[in-house]
């Protein structure tokens, strides 16, 4: 007898983890039912899509709120929906204040419930520990420190590593990249990931671009990649380049890659030609580290967004000194973080040029990403489907 398996997804990143997730349970249960809430590579991987995960995709407290309306909505369907006809177990990926809510409701209900992803409650909001506790049967975390964590607090947890460690290779080709992507493989690459949300785009790109006109005027064949997650995305970010004549950037995203092999995200050719990245913090930080280049880490919160996050949070900074997923795994500044106000372009550029041109701290920064893959690099697929068919319990069948 198959299964049934509600899963939620609301943001890129983790369409990706949740695709690789249906992959893992196709291989071990034939037959499987994955439906809910996911995005493009889910449904590529056969899921059935209830609802678009651009839906859920918001950034902060403020754009929460414009869109509660919709999300209400959203959560009142497919909660409907699961609890009259209850999947055999529900696993949510991320998006944790829509996920543990809804996966609450759901264990009340007697539905076993996963989540993928701890959420970073080792750098804010500590406090949900007790909302995980009541909502969720067993907790799925990416990294091996946060394993402690769980288990302190008594509740199951397995480190299934991170399936982006399985998919990006230990040793990336940055001359194959570049051919790949149009390049000159003797000239110099920079990269630049100002983020997926509309947000970012309009808060990191200007800065992003400032400090790459600098750069150029340090090296006048710099070339300037930048990959776009969809349409609405570039339509943003080419309005932003517009006031920047003569910055001329090479822009890559799906339609650009139709017929290119490996079939990967935009973002990861670009990480692969890439002689440094500057990068937005988040899920992409992580990424760029696998591929083994030297970043910089920007992030920028408007006063508003800060505000609300600190009465939310009720803490001013993070318990933990890093931001960048790379440098809380080494608990070392491995790469620069410049936030808030020190994301000047000034400095964005004086640390991307380091970071182009300084080889021996390229070629440490090489080494210690490295050893951070090797760390990382877990069977994931195989893991969370075990951990799916342990909580389904009788309804699983055999694996193959």
């Amino acid at each position: 007898m198959s299964i049934r398996v509600g899963l939620v997804a609301g943001e890129p990143s983790g369409d990706l983890l949740a695709s690789r997730v249906i992959q893992g349970l196709q291989q071990r249960l034939p037959g499987v039912r994955c439906e809910g809430i996911g995005g493009p590579a889910m449904q590529e991987a056969g899921f059935d899509v209830w609802h678009p995960m651009h839906a859920l995709t918001v950034f902060g407290y403020v754009d929460a709120f414009k869109r509660l309306p919709g999300l209400l909505r959203i959560y009142g369907d497919v909660s409907r929906r699961w609890q009259a006809q209850p999947p055999d177990v529900f696993v949510g990926v991320d998006a944790p204040d829509f996920n543990l809510r809804l996966e609450e409701k759901l264990r009340s209900a007697g539905v076993p419930t996963i989540h993928f992803v701890g959420p970073s409650i080792w750098a804010w909001r500590y406090e949900r520990i007790e909302r995980i506790r009541r909502a969720v049967s067993h907790m799925l975390v990416l990294f091996p420190f946060e394993v402690e964590i769980y288990e302190k607090e008594g509740i199951p947890v397995t480190c299934v590593g991170h399936p982006l460690a399985a998919n990006i290779p230990m040793q990336p080709d940055r001359h194959a990249a570049k051919l790949r992507l149009g390049l000159d493989p003797e000239k110099r690459v920079l990269a630049l990931l100002p983020g997926s949300r509309s947000s970012e785009i309009r808060l990191l790109a200007p800065r992003f671009l400032k400090a790459a006109a600098m750069l150029r005027q340090r090296d006048p064949s710099l070339q300037l990649v930048v990959p776009m997650v969809n349409a609405e995305r570039r339509r943003e970010f080419e309005a932003i380049l517009a006031g920047y004549p003569g910055l001329a950037c090479e822009i890559i995203d799906r339609e650009r890659l139709q017929g290119v092999e490996p079939d990967w995200p935009a973002a990861w050719h670009v990480m692969e030609a890439a002689d440094a990245v500057l990068v937005a913090s988040g899920t992409a930080t992580l990424e760029t580290a696998l591929f083994k280049r030297p970043m910089v880490i920007s992030y920028v919160l408007t006063p508003l967004m800060r505000k609300i996050m600190e009465w939310k949070s009720g803490q001013e900074r993070p318990y933990v000194p890093w931001v960048g997923l790379p440098n809380v795994l080494a608990r070392d500044f491995v790469v620069p973080e410049l936030l808030q106000d020190d994301a000047t372009p000034e400095r964005l550029a004086d640390a991307c040029w380091r970071a182009l041109t300084d080889s021996v701290y390229a070629a440490d920064i090489e080494r210690r990403f490295t050893e951070m893959h090797h760390s990382l690099a877990l069977e994931t697929p195989r893991l969370v489907a075990e951990a799916v068919m342990k909580e389904a319990g009788g309804h699983a069948a055999q694996p193959v």
